[in-house]
């Protein structure tokens, strides 16, 4: 598996909210802080967005994508002249017969996608390094998107047996897809671990530690792999990645030490040593230094939560 889709499996969504939204030709809807990721494409017709705090309104069109990361108010509206109002009441008209939310009579700017919630702290630490919006609308990113697009309208519009089931996973089909194709961006020219992927030497490395997190892995094993000297790579991946190779090895060991504390019962003299540590001891200190507390007291948070 790809370390992109490796971070994404640990990803536990807890909430799916998706469907389409048609909005009319007066419409401004303020939507307020939120958990989690937002995700939608318009599928016709035009509107802006904006984020609370921000000067810059932004035009959505047929094919555009975006996606809010950071949980920060916005506005949504296909009138830059109409006073905002409060979305959710009126999202509270949303059909259950056909999965849209029609604001006004609609008919103006109609958008597919979905809303997604994850265990806490899981999107932010993944998606720490993006900004706030990101906005997909060049034809290159339009046509990457427009299959996914136009399955979910079909599936909205026909409402066939397990119709729910199939635009929840288009839904973060889109979103995967639309990640992808930011991160892909020769032109971003960001540092992250995430960016870093379109480096196929970065990428080499980073692989590596996520395919075999229980191998000794030194800065010169990583470099040798590679093909590079050990100070060049050394700073080649502190440039692109912003840090270390090891202090990132260490931080996705204990991200994958996270989910198995989740979700099974092994203990942690087992998850130590399938992460590369001798002790249990060793495997703690780790622990508590990257995620703030202990293992065990993180088990026991996470069974209280259940």
């Amino acid at each position: 598996m790809d370390p992109l889709s490796n971070a994404l499996s640990l990803l536990k969504p807890r909430h799916y909210l998706v469907g389409g939204l048609d909005l009319g030709e007066q419409v401004s809807l303020q939507f307020g802080q939120h958990q989690g990721i937002k995700c939608y494409s318009v599928v016709s017709g035009d509107c802006w967005i904006a984020l609370d705090g921000d000067s810059q309104t932004i035009h959505l069109t047929a094919g555009t994508c975006f996606l809010l990361l950071r949980g920060r108010p916005f506005r949504l509206t296909t009138d830059l002249d109409t006073d905002p109002v409060d979305a959710i009441p009126l999202l509270g008209a949303i059909c259950r017969e056909s999965g849209v939310a029609h604001i006004e009579g609609g008919g103006r700017c109609f958008m597919v996608g979905g809303f997604f919630t994850f265990e806490e702290g899981d999107a932010q630490s993944l998606f720490a390094e993006l900004p706030s919006i990101v906005v997909l609308q060049t034809d290159s990113d339009k046509a990457a998107m427009r299959l996914s697009i136009e399955r979910m309208q079909e599936e909205l519009q026909k409402q066939q047996p397990g119709v729910d089931l199939v635009v929840q996973n288009l839904a973060y089909l889109m979103l995967i897809q639309a990640l992808r194709l930011h991160l892909s961006d020769p032109q971003q020219g960001c540092t992250g671990w995430l960016f870093a992927l379109s480096d196929p030497v970065m990428k080499q490395a980073i692989n590596a530690m996520h395919q075999m997190p229980e191998q000794s892995w030194t800065v010169e094993k990583l470099a040798r792999l590679v093909g590079m000297s050990r100070s060049v790579f050394a700073q080649r991946f502190k440039q692109r990645v912003g840090s270390s190779p090891i202090e990132y090895l260490t931080e996705w060991r204990m991200r994958l030490a996270e989910d198995r504390l989740s979700r099974t019962n092994d203990s942690l003299g087992e998850i130590a040593l399938s992460l590369g540590y001798e002790s249990e001891s060793a495997f703690s200190t780790a622990f508590k230094r990257v995620m703030g507390s202990s293992p065990r007291r993180h088990s026991k948070k996470h069974a209280s939560q259940q």
